[in-house]
């Protein structure tokens, strides 16, 4: 098979698989014209491949997968702990996005939306929490966003005035 052909048995466009080609991921023969010629052991690696990445493995994550797939004497446990981390990193990535849907939420409750310049969510973008780290600033803002806003200023936005002071 040609790369195109290829692209179009793996659904991966001809660029990644370029790249995959490029970074070692696979190894198509070679015309003597210089023209790449895909087995069907690329098209299935290639495929493969399409999959972990759609599932969100990184790079070397799917290298490591690969060697594990073909090695036949690897240990399913090497391949459920490299899965397990992933996992890990999804379901803290998740608990992030979670946290941020709820701080946005309650700072787009909180805003009147009227033609007032006084915004409670550029206030809390321009003075967030001081002093706790990223997650402990979020975790204890959040469950009482409301009660941390500053307080409305006819000196907002900063530089007109003194600006509200940080919750």
């Amino acid at each position: 098979m040609n790369i195109g052909e290829i692209a179009g048995h793996t659904g991966l466009p001809a660029k990644t698989i370029r790249y995959y080609e490029d970074i070692g991921l696979i190894r198509p023969q070679r015309t003597t014209n210089g023209y790449r010629v895909f087995s069907q052991t690329d098209a299935h690696k290639l495929t493969f491949l399409g999959r972990a990445r759609a599932l969100g493995f990184s790079i070397e994550a799917c290298r490591k997968l690969l060697a594990l797939y073909e090695d036949k004497d690897r240990a399913s446990s090497d391949v459920k702990d490299l899965a397990r981390g992933h996992l890990q990193e999804i379901e803290d990535k998740i608990r992030q996005l979670e946290d941020m849907r709820a701080t946005l939420s309650n700072l787009v409750e909180s805003c009147a939306g009227d033609d007032r310049p006084d915004c409670p969510i550029l206030m809390n973008l321009a003075h967030p929490a001081r002093g706790t780290p990223e997650r402990e600033r979020r975790a204890a803002t959040f469950p009482a966003l409301r009660s941390s806003l500053p307080t409305a200023s006819p000196h907002w936005p900063p530089g007109t005035a003194t600006a509200p002071a940080a919750a």
